[in-house]
């Protein structure tokens, strides 16, 4: 019996947040002059993937496993995070410009795994 492969559905399902992530970020950019604007983002990739249940399982007992406790998110304030200008605006053009480069690396490096995993699904395929 042969399980299920849910790479593609995650590569896909991340793809999606990046798309969502970068236009909100589009957007907060669009509206920097506006008076009173207050930044918006996305959920955190990690929240909405733990909202769809999909597990690891290991296959054999020498395999790696992952604890959540030796990777944990740190909280940031959001008074922290976004500086307030005179027009009460809170979009800092530093803080998405920065934000908009780690989404164009997150999607290089999903693009790269989704290939990777093809290419190994493909030469698989052809040896058997």
């Amino acid at each position: 019996m042969t399980a299920p492969v849910y790479l593609f559905d995650l590569g896909s399902r991340q793809a999606q947040w990046l798309a969502a992530r970068q236009t909100t970020i589009a957007g907060n950019v669009a509206n920097a002059n506006t008076p009173g604007y207050r930044a918006r983002d996305v959920e955190p990739f990690a929240d909405v993937l733990d909202k769809t249940k999909l597990t690891t399982a290991a296959t054999d007992d020498g395999h790696i496993g992952f604890t959540p406790s030796r990777a944990e998110a740190s909280k940031v304030k959001k008074a922290d995070s976004w500086d307030t200008v005179y027009s009460k605006n809170s979009v800092s053009l530093e803080q998405e410009l920065i934000k908009s480069g780690e989404i164009s690396r997150q999607h290089s490096l999903n693009t790269s795994i989704v290939k990777s995993f093809h290419r190994m699904l493909m030469s698989s395929v052809r040896t058997s």
